[in-house]
């Protein structure tokens, strides 16, 4: 492989960047250049709905030059992604279209998951650095412009991860409608976060230990990096450290505070509301580090652009992240871990043994997975109308790395698992035509699951999948009696068939 160069575009709450990579050879990814420019649009999107005109005018030109630079440094290829400030705009697809038409540049909308996801990606950029902090009880604290993400790892193990609407610029824009004095804004800021964490602390952390608090961010990280010389690595602030800046903050005025850190000073309220966000949450989890690498959205971007391309694989498992966050969710609702588990196993060998029918890849193989995992969760609030409320609950609940979109394919697997397949879903535009299928496909593959583990008692380990013409012969060697299945696969098989236009059956084959 030869040198590609790469643009990563992050429009932002507070300001666009532009960062462009360069990729030589397996595992080199190289930042080349980074340009960005401060466009404050979150404080209209959170006040109003909506961004005004003068603003747009101004994220236009901006791309526009975003283009140039582009052209300037020959990119192959980009990816543009909006976060919150475009998100939350009531207008979304209007102004997707207005900066497509007037920029040539077409941005994506990334769902918080998402994005939480891609700056949990960013981190893992600094490679052995991250890798040793995971291993130990770890939580990351992704603050953005409207919410939060805190994320709680333990053994290289995602433990939980949860959204809170404590963004700085969400913050910043009840400050000013507060008209609070500077001598308020400290206490405001906390009381406010404490407001919104005491639930979380009580459901999440009880007696948890977290010994080091990773912090993702535009306002503090950026200089604490710089503070280190450039160096992410070394940008480790110890308790007692981050104390003494965190005075520095309180104690100075704008003035003094912009010329020491080096910064401009209508940022310097938005580091202070970092900073308090940041000392909030340690003191909340007893941290005994912070480790600001200073990372972006945009490094992350480009680590998931060199992951899909096959430029280099990363050491660690996001996926299995994914189904951690799964398998918590479960917990929560009180699904049986060994059932999920058959599931998991029954339905992904059924999926493996008919790819050439499918025609599914490793991203849908991930959302069945997923669907086995919350199969039942719904019983937690109704034993009848376990379909519904599971599918409720799967839509009210965030798993990171999943956009809307791929969640309501998992919620409506999950959904159709328990109650009658509804075939209008496409027709009515709840899902286009390619998710549609997918969950067709999916399901008929998680019924047959759920039917081979009917009596939940998991008779059916060491099965055997296999297409032979137009019947998937399932073959399982055990001396328990399995009539149940039997008869539930024969009773139940006509959709499977269906969908793939394979019979599944069901052969025993006793060992003595």
């Amino acid at each position: 492989m030869g040198i590609r160069t790469f643009a990563a575009i992050d429009v932002g709450s507070y300001e666009l960047t532009i960062k462009i990579f360069e990729f030589s050879g397996k595992h080199n990814m190289r930042e080349i250049d980074c340009v960005s420019k401060r466009l404050d649009l979150g404080s209209d999107t959170y006040a109003m709905g909506k961004i005004g005109n003068e603003k747009m005018d101004e994220l236009c030109r901006t791309l526009k030059d975003f283009s140039d630079i582009m052209k300037a440094y020959k990119v192959e290829d980009y990816k543009a992604y909006a976060t919150s400030a475009i998100r939350e705009t009531e207008n979304t697809t209007i102004v997707q279209d207005r900066i497509a038409q007037r920029t040539g540049i077409n941005v994506e909308i990334l769902s918080n998951s998402e994005q939480r996801f891609m700056d949990y990606k960013s981190v893992a950029t600094k490679g052995e650095g991250f890798r040793k902090v995971i291993e130990e009880k770890t939580a990351i604290l992704d603050i953005g412009g409207g919410s939060i993400q805190l994320s709680l790892f333990d053994n290289d193990t995602l433990v939980s991860t949860q959204n809170v609407r404590l963004g700085v610029l969400r913050i910043q824009d009840y400050l000013n409608r507060f008209s609070a004095k500077s001598t308020q804004i400290e206490e405001l800021i906390y009381e406010m976060a404490m407001a919104r964490l005491d639930t979380y602390e009580k459901l999440y952390l009880k007696d948890r230990e977290i010994q080091t608090l990773i912090v993702v961010d535009d306002y503090l990280s950026p200089w604490a990096v710089r503070k280190r010389g450039g160096d992410s690595g070394k940008a480790v602030l110890e308790e007692k450290d981050f104390d003494v800046l965190y005075e520095k903050l309180r104690d100075r005025n704008l003035a003094q505070a912009a010329s020491d850190m080096d910064l401009p000073e209508e940022r310097i309220p938005l580091v202070f509301i970092s900073a308090v966000l940041i000392k909030c949450i340690a003191k909340l989890m007893g941290v005994r580090r912070i480790w600001a690498p200073g990372v972006t959205l945009c490094d992350g971007i480009a680590y998931e652009y060199a992951e899909k391309n096959k430029m280099f694989r990363g050491e660690h498992d996001f996926e299995k992240d994914i189904i951690a966050c799964a398998f918590n969710i479960s917990k929560r609702y009180m699904v049986s871990r060994k059932r999920s588990e058959a599931l998991d196993n029954i339905a992904t060998t059924i999926f493996d043994s008919i790819r050439k029918v499918h025609g599914l890849g490793k991203r849908e193989r991930l959302y069945l997975r997923l669907a086995a995992i919350l199969h039942d969760c719904g019983k937690y609030i109704s034993l009848v109308n376990t379909g519904e409320t599971s599918y409720l609950i799967i839509m009210g609940t965030e798993i990171i790395g999943l956009s809307h979109q791929e969640r309501e394919i998992v919620a409506n697997v999950v959904r159709f698992n328990h109650s009658r397949f509804i075939y209008d879903l496409q027709r009515t535009g709840s899902l286009e035509r390619e998710a549609f299928l997918v969950v067709a496909k999916l399901t008929a593959i998680l019924r047959l699951a759920s039917c081979l583990d009917r009596s939940h008692k998991q008779k059916l380990k060491g099965l055997r999948a296999l297409l032979k013409d137009a019947q998937l012969v399932l073959t399982v060697d055990t001396q328990e009696d399995v009539t149940l299945e039997k008869g539930f696969v024969e009773a139940n098989g006509d959709f499977f068939k269906e969908v793939f236009s394979v019979e599944p059956v069901l052969k025993q084959r006793k060992t003595f």
